[in-house]
């Protein structure tokens, strides 16, 4: 081969070459980044009603800077940039209560949810590896009697356990509830003796483990329970449909005004997950900030939207009391605070929470970065 024609050769071998690589660089640009698949756990709950509302209302919140849109509805949105960049695949999980919540967290199985604090509180004692975002709302738990019941207010209800010639049984739907750690709690407070045992004969109160919010009515028609303790709309549809008549909200018990505006579910994300993606992890905080004050804001058309969603009457919900907000208010910091509190004097911690208080807990219960950016 002469010089010229070698020339040529290697030329077209150059330019073959750069064409190659020059594809190789389009083809990169061209594929779509890959956005990660993520599991995020809630409950049937007028709590959790902000996810529904994001779901719902998708576009119309992105002035946020984020928003959610449908793949399978009630099942699978993309997390999406106000833009319209994809930044996750979000696949909701139904929980039956914080317990299960905190379970599928420390199974790895989820890697954001929302359930009470107290259920984060438990999860963390245990060594999950999950961190507290921000609050979800404050208030909506009640305590509920049988129809025909005429028992109102803290007095009458204290009443009725002193009158009672057996342990009173009151009902809860999860160990790790708020409704359950509020009322036991105050009621403790106050005096009264609880236990968990029904061979217990002493106690002046039995709490009675209903496994669900689902048992909570067919245990008080069926008079398994005296009452029952559970969050919002639960309360709302038993007086709705007639079985069951609202006693007392944990605003009213005692001590006068410690129960008003208390916190219940949260916002939380697993720590490897605030590590790895947390433009992800600001996004949905974001988003739910913006749900909770449009919430707030249109009450008739978020009952609408949540009574849709978990399958209850609107008329239930419509009036409800929640107050959605996703600001840690030095207010709501000292509801966790007693919530940390009576934990401790229930000895239900084990691990890193036993004997803490709130100023040594805060790194290992909170990540509140994403909500004081």
């Amino acid at each position: 081969m002469n010089t010229r024609s070698l020339a040529r050769t290697l030329a077209r071998k150059a330019m073959a070459t750069l064409i190659v690589a020059l594809c190789l660089v389009s083809a990169a640009h061209a594929a779509p980044k890959k956005i990660p698949s993520l599991y995020m756990g809630y409950i049937f709950t007028t709590h959790h009603t902000p996810l529904m509302v994001a779901a719902d209302k998708g576009e119309a919140l992105k002035e946020c800077g984020a928003y959610l849109a449908p793949m399978v509805p009630k099942q699978k949105y993309k997390l999406m940039a106000a833009d319209g960049t994809p930044l996750a695949v979000i696949n909701f999980i139904v929980s039956k209560n914080g317990s299960e919540t905190s379970t599928l967290f420390a199974m790895n199985r989820l890697d954001l949810g929302l359930a009470s604090s107290t259920a984060f509180m438990s999860g963390i004692d245990k060594g999950t590896k999950v961190k507290m975002l921000c609050p979800l709302h404050v208030d909506g738990l009640s305590m509920v009697f049988p129809k025909g019941s005429t028992i109102s207010g803290y007095d009458e209800v204290a009443a009725a356990i002193k009158a009672s010639r057996r342990p009173f049984k009151i009902g809860y739907h999860s160990p790790t509830s708020a409704p359950r750690i509020v009322f036991e709690g105050a009621l403790s407070k106050a005096g009264f003796t609880t236990t968990g045992n029904p061979n217990d004969i002493d106690a002046d109160i039995l709490m009675v483990d209903l496994k669900s919010t689902a048992n909570l009515i067919p245990a008080l028609v069926s008079g398994q329970v005296d009452c029952w303790v559970g969050p919002a709309p639960h309360p709302a549809v038993a007086a709705f449909r007639e079985v069951g008549h609202v006693a007392l909200n944990s605003r009213d018990l005692p001590p006068k005004g410690q129960w008003t505006d208390f916190p219940c579910c949260a916002l939380g994300a697993s720590d490897s997950l605030i590590k790895s993606h947390p433009a992800v992890v600001q996004a949905m905080t974001d988003l739910m900030a913006a749900s909770a004050t449009w919430c707030n804001a249109e009450k008739e058309e978020t009952a609408r939207i949540s009574a849709k969603w978990i399958g209850v009457p609107a008329k239930a919900v419509e009036k409800s009391s929640i107050i959605y907000t996703t600001d840690p208010t030095e207010n709501w910091l000292k509801g966790e605070e007693v919530f940390l509190a009576m934990l401790n004097r229930m000895n239900k911690f084990r691990g890193v929470l036993k004997g803490e208080d709130l100023k040594t807990a805060t790194p290992l219960l909170y990540d509140f970065s994403f909500v004081k950016k």
